[in-house]
């Protein structure tokens, strides 16, 4: 029965190629594989955790990773490149390097690209996106274009209707 179904290498990504620019200025491309099946299912157990307290809006009583625990995750994600990454680049792009990776693991590479172009988890605006959102908003729009009422004071009477003054009336 397996006449049904391809390869699984045919159509499966199991690797990443990141181009990183290096300490020296050097831009880099680290091709970085996916993890073993082990390393997989932890790493989904991780970030299912760590989604779910989010969710909660609470925040942990106590560190979720510690520091070795964080790197430990890192190194899951990053297989054989962890230790030349650790060398060629900035905190900033390893860290931004390993969270891409683990967006692909997690989710898929579309939501890795994204990440990686902006640095934002998938379906989280940056902040200038979500203040040019609310500003371009036409309920917003409208009610800045609303008049501010008169004063409300109680202060000035209310006068009688006027009358017409010097006006001919029609004659029937």
């Amino acid at each position: 029965m397996s006449g049904d179904f391809a390869a699984l290498g045919d159509f499966l990504d199991d690797a990443l190629e990141l181009p990183v620019p290096g300490k020296d200025g050097e831009t880099r491309t680290y091709r970085i594989t996916g993890p073993s099946a082990r390393d997989g299912l932890r790493i989904e157990r991780i970030t299912t955790l760590a989604a779910r307290l989010a969710a909660g809006g609470e925040a942990p009583t106590a560190p979720v990773l510690d520091d070795d625990e964080e790197l430990d995750l890192y190194r899951m994600c990053l297989g054989s490149t962890y230790e030349q990454l650790l060398d060629d680049v900035s905190w900033a792009a390893f860290r931004h390097v390993a969270l891409t990776a683990m967006m692909w693991i997690t989710a898929d590479r579309e939501t890795a690209a994204a990440y990686w172009a902006t640095g934002n988890t998938p379906g989280k605006a940056n902040r200038a996106a979500r203040r040019s959102a609310s500003r371009g908003s036409s309920a917003k729009a409208a009610a800045n274009s609303t008049r501010t009422p008169a004063s409300t004071s109680g202060t000035r009477a209310v006068s009688a209707p006027r009358k017409a003054k010097g006006k001919a009336k029609a004659s029937r």
